[in-house]
């Protein structure tokens, strides 16, 4: 349509139109005369405009959808950051506190037996050297560690060490076959030999063929010369199983380690021996075994005192008359001759004498 008088003049009335009607639909209110006009065009108009915006409606969600993409993934992928970070730092807490408690009772370990120790932490298991049970540690010549020191840890011996690097070692296991270790009862101080079995109890052949042996008794190490590669005192293990002696010289016992040694994190090379032998002070307190409760069961006695069940205590006691009969049992009853006995078998008593008023 081409911009000509005509068609400015009608735009001009067109819109004159439209405020008026808007006018007379305002000031008329509810009894407005347009109101039948606009509910026509509502139904005429309403399905129509249902229709298009079931059609548009998908288009503009998938338009604002693909436009919320970015962001929505942006944030999901930071909500996922701050939850892995937060996961790393409980996790990491849980294990500090872990660590911190073996460290502590490693501590306490070495103080009860004046062991002067570098604490070192697990980086590696397996045999580099060849050996079946070993580990390697982060502490090696440059920090003080040489070959054949103790190595502990809050629970017990670990091993000793067999080979040094300038900042690592490595260590073999008390319970690798070729380890052997000199060991003390606790109590009774027999002497024996500790062997490692993997992982099976340990083997401790006492020297005393007749040594007395319980299970549950404790063992140390016994000490080395020059205190190498063993210091004295380190708790060893408990004892499971005490084998028949059979006659032989020495006396075979298995001994349950007090370390685990496949859960090792935090040990310690003692690079400082005592200047005395602790003998037993390093060891834990004894468990003292929990009392088996017993059951005690008490009779108690019937209201008659005779303790007997109320059907027997009911029965008449003997020499009782029966109800219903004035006889006694022959004897029973009976008054000596001559102080006016009745007959055998008849108890009567006399009726009582009339008197005067």
């Amino acid at each position: 349509m081409r911009d000509t008088r005509e068609s400015r003049l009608l735009l001009v009335l067109l819109i004159a139109i439209a405020f008026a009607l808007i006018t007379v639909d305002i000031r008329g209110g509810e009894d407005s005369p347009l109101d039948s006009v606009r509910q026509a065009a509502a139904s005429a108009f309403g399905p129509v405009e249902n229709g298009v915006a079931s059609a548009v409606n998908p288009i503009g969600n998938a338009i604002g959808a693909v436009r919320d993409s970015g962001e929505r993934h942006d944030r999901i992928s930071r909500l996922e950051r701050e939850n892995a970070a937060l996961k790393v730092k409980l996790g990491s807490d849980v294990r500090t506190r872990g660590r911190a408690a073996e460290l502590d009772k490693m501590l306490k370990t070495a103080g009860a037996g004046r062991y002067g120790i570098k604490g070192a932490e697990v980086i590696a298991i397996g045999a580099a050297q060849g050996f079946s049970w070993t580990v390697t540690i982060d502490a090696g010549s440059e920090d003080g560690i040489t070959r054949d020191m103790t190595v502990l840890n809050g629970d017990g011996l670990v091993g000793r060490v067999t080979t040094v690097g300038p900042s690592t070692a490595t260590v073999l296991l008390a319970n690798d076959p070729d380890f052997t270790v000199g060991t003390r009862m606790e109590k009774t101080a027999e002497l024996g030999f500790a062997t490692g079995q993997g992982d099976r109890p340990l083997r401790v052949q006492l020297l005393n063929g007749k040594a007395r042996v319980a299970k549950g008794d404790r063992l140390v190490t016994f000490g080395s010369r020059a205190d190498k590669p063993f210091v004295p005192g380190v708790p060893v293990g408990e004892v499971v199983r005490v084998d028949p002696a059979n006659g032989a010289l020495t006396r075979t016992l298995q001994v349950r380690p007090y370390v685990g040694f496949t859960k090792l994190d935090i040990v310690g090379v003692v690079v400082q021996p005592p200047r005395k032998d602790p003998r037993d002070t390093v060891l834990p307190p004894p468990v003292k075994p929990k009392p088996t409760p017993t059951v005690t069961v008490t009779v108690t006695p019937s209201a008659d005192g005779s303790g007997a069940p109320m059907d027997e205590a009911s029965e008449p006691a003997a020499g009782a008359t029966p109800a219903g009969g004035g006889e006694s049992p022959a004897g029973d009853g009976a008054s000596p001759a001559g102080d006016g006995a009745s007959p055998a078998g008849a108890a009567e008593t006399p009726a009582p004498r009339p008197t005067r008023s």
